[in-house]
């Protein structure tokens, strides 16, 4: 199955089980948010064509919102406990060690700017899901990454969801 097959798939069932968007969108963030997983699904671009969906379709936003928030937060939080796990030999085995040079401006990025780096982290495409992997590997303490975690993930759900709910409900009217 193709990327473009995967995500009319995706939408079709959104449409289909509206009930369910909250927990597609949970799914969706949490594939966005594994470090390996986020290579694969592109849940980006799934989720703002579900953020489209919610103004169309009369689906409530906020608990999408949540859903999507919920997900992020497990995703990099696992990504995170990983990273720690792994500890600094991480950075010699796969996938880091194929991508040696983005591995090291997130880590310079991570040195930089500290718990910040999770929050804006966040919002960097493939920095996404490297910085909580490598938060971890760093040893970034527990606390206040899940704070940025937390934090960013309800502001990155909002921003990334809130375009496409409110143009197509401010056009439907």
């Amino acid at each position: 199955m193709d990327i473009d097959a995967l995500k009319d798939s995706t939408l079709a069932f959104v449409q289909a089980h509206r009930a369910w968007t909250p927990v597609i969108a949970a799914a969706l963030a949490f594939c966005e948010s594994i470090a390996v997983l986020s290579l694969i699904v592109p849940a980006t671009v799934i989720l703002l064509a579900v953020g489209a969906l919610v103004g169309g379709a009369g689906v409530e936003f906020w608990p999408v919102v949540v859903g999507a928030a919920v997900g992020a937060i497990l995703g990099d939080w696992i990504s995170y406990e990983f990273g720690h796990w792994l500890g600094p030999g991480a950075k010699a085995k796969w996938p880091l060690n194929r991508y040696p040079e983005m591995t090291a401006k997130a880590e310079g990025f991570i040195h930089r700017w500290g718990v910040a780096a999770v929050a804006l982290g966040r919002f960097f495409g493939p920095a996404r899901a490297l910085v909580p992997l490598l938060a971890g590997v760093l040893g970034m303490a527990r606390l206040p990454f899940q704070l940025a975690n937390v934090a960013s993930a309800f502001v990155w759900a909002f921003v990334l969801l809130a375009p496409g709910a409110g143009l197509l409900t401010w056009f439907g009217k």
